[in-house]
């Protein structure tokens, strides 16, 4: 009985907090009783944790998607016909990168950038929520990255990427002289570290540069902003260096593409805009919200109804299900966009159909004869084979339309992936409601 109150107290505390998280921002607490009125704003403060060098931060609002909020779908073709079929995966990726830096600098929020191949055809798909200049935009986005290297004019041991004294000059070599960057790992450390293969020319005008900046810095600048600030240690000659930095493999990986992004330009041009209204999307917001709120009234009626005090059991951990779910949203963060509310929706139903299962594996025991303490666990051991298979079959499905591998031939769709990400996160809440919380309140509650 002890673990069951322990669990129930786990319950309590995630679901306090997931309330805390799903609740909005700000409410108006207003009312009137005997003379003694209220009219309060109450507001939640954003979630910001720090430890060590980690830190977490969330306004912990729901992030609307492109058919909720509003704002502009965009499609350039990138053309390859100057990038070898070798390098063109990795110009292609460099470009993506580069576009989404430009646009975080921007200040645009949750922007969706993605790429899509068939065989002859590079694409790049922008969805930018919220936008109005969309002049402004395109033009930012539609510029070639610029990459160059610079010397220190006067060495300063304060040079950070945070921090870049304006004592740089150019050094003449830029991302036309740089072949490509790759990842790889030294050999003494096994430490990941990013190799750079220059040009003919490139590679004397960066041994003239190295000669000339021994224990100095050199810069690497992409569009204006420095990238890495590697120190020169000694003369670099035949035509390949190695910066090294304690990197992580994927800050070594992120590096490498930032360098791809100059030393393989790739022009790009818009084949297609499309421009959507926010009011669409708050009306489609407020019938999804209304549909679902029906749709899960009834659910909970009908467990009610059906199965009596257990129904009433299984509503309350939907409930805790809704408001887990909604916090996690938040949390990760999910962008939210019409889809998504439609998997959101989607799995609602799915958890209900655990609990029917379950119930019903239940009175099966107890009509072959056993106790009520025995049905109970049997009902939920023998129901598990069922429902685990169901699940199984939908997250394949889930996989195959989120294509995390961006494969050519399935959907690269951003509102079809959002949707896959939602029912997959709603079965993960749903299997841990079903199993553990549903349980824990029958074991607990439960006088059947």
């Amino acid at each position: 009985m002890t673990k069951q109150r322990s669990l129930l107290l786990l319950i309590f505390l995630i679901t306090a907090f997931s309330l805390f998280i799903a609740l909005p921002s700000k409410m108006r607490l207003r009312f009137d009783i005997r003379g003694l009125k209220i009219d309060q704003e109450i507001s939640r403060p954003p979630l910001d944790l720090s430890l060590g060098g980690f830190r977490f931060k969330r306004d912990l609002e729901v992030k609307k998607g492109l058919d909720l909020a509003g704002g502009t779908h965009l499609v350039y073709q990138a053309d390859m016909s100057q990038i070898e079929t070798k390098d063109r995966d990795s110009a292609l990726e460099a470009s993506r990168a580069n576009i989404e830096r430009r646009i975080n600098l921007y200040g645009v929020s949750e922007p969706s950038i993605w790429t899509a191949k068939t065989k002859e055809e590079y694409r790049l798909v922008v969805e930018l929520p919220g936008v109005e200049d969309i002049n402004t935009a395109i033009d930012l986005i539609g510029q070639t990255a610029q990459l160059d290297f610079r010397e220190e004019v006067s060495p300063s041991a304060q040079a950070t990427l945070a921090a870049v004294p304006l004592s740089f000059k150019p050094a003449g070599l830029t991302g036309k002289d740089l072949k490509r960057a790759q990842v790889q790992f030294d050999s003494n450390t096994g430490q990941p570290v990013v190799g750079l293969e220059f040009s003919t020319e490139g590679a004397k005008t960066f041994e003239e540069i190295t000669t000339r900046n021994v224990d100095k810095m050199v810069g690497i600048f992409l569009d204006e902003f420095p990238i890495s600030l590697p120190k020169v240690e000694e003369p670099i000659t035949g035509g390949s260096a190695i910066i090294r930095g304690n990197f992580t493999l994927e800050q070594a990986r992120k590096l490498s593409i930032q360098l791809n992004a100059g030393a393989l330009p790739v022009p790009i041009k818009i084949v297609e805009q499309r421009n959507i209204g926010a009011t669409l999307g708050e009306e489609s917001v407020h019938k999804s919200v209304r549909a679902g709120l029906v749709g899960l009234l009834l659910v909970i009626f009908f467990m009610a109804a059906y199965y009596g005090y257990l129904g009433f059991l299984a509503s309350l951990g939907l409930i805790i299900y809704g408001l887990v779910t909604l916090s996690l949203y938040k949390l990760i963060p999910v962008t939210l966009t019409l889809p998504g509310i439609a998997g959101f929706l989607l799995s609602v139903g799915m958890a209900v159909d655990a609990n029917i299962l379950i119930f019903e594996r239940i009175k099966e025991e107890k009509r072959m004869g056993r106790p009520t303490r025995v049905a109970l666990e049997l009902g939920f051991g023998r129901a598990w084979d069922s429902i685990r298979d169901a699940n199984i079959c939908t997250l394949i499905t889930c996989f195959v339309l989120f294509n995390p591998f961006n494969f050519s031939f399935l959907n690269v769709s951003g509102m079809v992936r959002g949707f896959a990400l939602t029912l997959v996160l709603g079965i993960g809440i749903s299997l841990f409601t079903g199993i553990v919380v549903t349980r824990t309140l029958l074991r607990v509650f439960s006088r059947i």
